[in-house]
């Protein structure tokens, strides 16, 4: 073989090598893709774009954190079952609930669960889904207060809400918007704490949650009281006012998981007596 044969056989094998090494073959295995976070073990079928939700988890049985620091409760099992029906996934992340609205209008988040209660005001900047769980107001009381009527909860000196909830929309109702009988907590847990404590005398807020502290903590005393002046309020998912499609999703997959008893299995995970 001639010299110049040998070079340019040479050459023809390195432009070979360097077209394997780049990727140059079609069937070549593509680079993994980025794993989502929380939600894509909970959702392992699910496919397609992945939708960032935003969640206050201090509101147990709902929303909260396990020991390592991963969201959990009824409303991430519900969405996860939706997105798995809809082929599209969630990523879950902690949002302090006086700035859960607005990370939604700035993009931070796609969806917001978290035991949001549909409300015309709210309804003016956000869009709703169908209503997946319906609640009421319910006062929290402590062993050593009689509390059986809102009569006797103006009798109170101290009213423990959770600052921006219909608890505190409530309670300024039946006390006054500025009542300084009203003690506005930054969020669910500190509330208990103070009525535990003996801050408060007595606390309002959604009965599922009221119901299932009561359930955990039945050694304290605590009673949950109902009354008749607290309207029926419905939870509903989240999206911006601009995401129809998103939202036409959500309720078509939460409709498909109330027909198929999916709906039924995760509720009674939670809230069975």
């Amino acid at each position: 073989m001639a010299l110049n044969q040998v070079r340019n056989l040479g050459l023809a094998f390195m432009a070979a090598a360097v077209l394997a090494a780049c990727g140059g073959q079609s069937n070549s295995a593509a680079p993994a893709a980025s794993k989502p976070t929380e939600a894509a073990a909970s959702t392992p079928a699910a496919a397609g774009k992945v939708y960032k939700v935003g969640m206050n988890a201090q509101y147990p049985p709902f929303e909260s954190m396990d020991s390592n620091g991963k969201i959990e409760g009824f409303d991430v099992d519900l969405l996860d079952a939706i997105a798995k029906e809809e082929g599209f996934q969630v990523s879950y992340h902690q949002q302090p609930w006086d700035g859960i609205f607005a990370s939604l209008k700035t993009g931070d988040h796609d969806i917001l669960i978290s035991g949001i209660t549909i409300t015309p005001e709210r309804q003016q900047e956000m869009l709703f889904s169908d209503p997946y769980y319906k609640i009421t107001q319910v006062i929290l009381v402590p062993q050593g207060k009689n509390v059986k009527s809102v009569e006797d909860l103006k009798s109170l000196d101290k009213v423990g809400v959770s600052l921006g909830t219909t608890g505190d929309h409530a309670a300024q109702k039946i006390l006054g918007a500025t009542s300084e009988k009203i003690i506005r907590l930054e969020n669910l847990p500190l509330t208990l704490k103070e009525v535990e404590s003996g801050g408060v005398d007595a606390v309002i807020s959604d009965s599922a949650v009221v119901a299932h502290y009561v359930k955990q903590h039945g050694d304290k005393g605590f009673t949950m009281v109902e009354v008749k002046d607290f309207d029926v309020e419905n939870y509903g998912i989240a999206v911006a006012q601009n995401n129809q499609e998103l939202l036409d999703k959500i309720n078509s997959g939460l409709k498909k998981i109330q027909a198929n008893g999916e709906y039924a299995k995760i509720s009674a995970k939670y809230f069975a007596q």
